[in-house]
């Protein structure tokens, strides 16, 4: 067995807590990395998600935001993100624990499903509150003021 998947006890987990190794961490990284290609390989919403942050960052280079303004919407993003995250490995171990349908399954991924969604909701508002002035003042310079 892999150390990865190795049941471990609390005495194994408590010695590794007391020996910090860099390739450990590199390993942590690695497997990191892995889940989260894994989720944008398996999850259509990942893409979307992919697909709005880099425009939303395109956009944010593009007017030149502020420190602030940037931190807003780097926390939006790494709102969702963190959200679709935890849906995936929420969907991924209840599928394991019940292959078979079962209700309560089917609404704790409803209830993860919906965490995303809250998140993406309110990502999108933080988004057009730090980026739809800057859009109105682009827009008024180009087609004059709009009333």
């Amino acid at each position: 067995m892999s150390d990865k998947t190795e049941h471990k006890t609390l005495d194994h987990w408590e010695r590794d807590v007391r020996h910090f190794s860099l390739r450990g961490r590199i390993r942590s990284f690695k497997y990191a990395i892995h889940g989260i290609i894994l989720m944008l390989k398996s999850q259509h919403n990942a893409w979307l998600h992919a697909v709005a942050s880099v425009l939303v960052l395109f956009v944010g280079f593009l007017f030149g935001l502020s420190d602030p303004e940037w931190c807003r919407l780097v926390l939006a993003i790494m709102a969702v993100w963190t959200a679709e995250a935890l849906n995936t490995a929420l969907e991924f171990l209840a599928d394991v624990a019940s292959p078979e349908f079962h209700p309560l399954v089917e609404k704790a991924k409803d209830v993860a499903a919906g965490a995303v969604l809250i998140s993406a909701a309110g990502s999108t508002t933080i988004a057009l509150l730090v980026l739809g002035p800057h859009v109105w003042r682009f827009l008024c310079d180009i087609f004059g003021p709009m009333h």
